[in-house]
């Protein structure tokens, strides 16, 4: 008898753990702005999944027109910071709800005045940052940043 109790034990938790999962993913959220540029593949703006909202990389594309932008770094940088602000409104949050940020650079040495230019957005409590110089990026363009939000 103790052994049939355990497995209906382990089975029922099983079945629980199953239902939770499955409910959890009915949670996931996708996110979209029209003022930012639209998805280019199998890929959302974002999603938001319990309180955290999970941005994908924006590129320096002008939303309007859909082309890249060849600006300076520092014009790259406003641009993908503006399309992230699109999101994270569609999201209802803002820069100061965004928890750690990813960001990609084409060259490093491009990084004081990136720099710069992403500590405007962030001028107080800066969220967790990492950046890499990388080989390339889409649209070979110079920058891409993506975010992780909480509410």
């Amino acid at each position: 008898m103790k052994k049939l109790f355990a497995v209906f034990a382990i089975a029922v938790t099983a079945v629980a753990t199953s239902v939770a999962t499955a409910a959890e993913v009915e949670k996931k959220e996708v996110i979209a702005s029209s003022s930012a540029p639209k998805a280019v593949g199998p890929y959302s703006q974002a999603i938001r999944y319990g309180n955290l909202v999970f941005l994908s990389g924006q590129l320096p594309i002008d939303p309007k027109t859909g082309q890249p932008s060849k600006g300076t770094i520092e014009e790259q940088t406003k641009l993908v910071l503006e399309n992230l602000k699109a999101v994270l409104e569609a999201a209802g949050l803002t820069f100061s709800n965004v928890l750690a940020t990813t960001c990609f650079l084409k060259n490093l040495d491009d990084f004081p005045k990136f720099n710069a230019a992403y500590g405007t957005y962030f001028p107080e409590n800066p969220p967790a940052r990492a950046t890499v110089e990388v080989a390339r990026l889409p649209k070979d363009v110079s920058i891409e940043i993506a975010l992780v939000a909480g509410k």
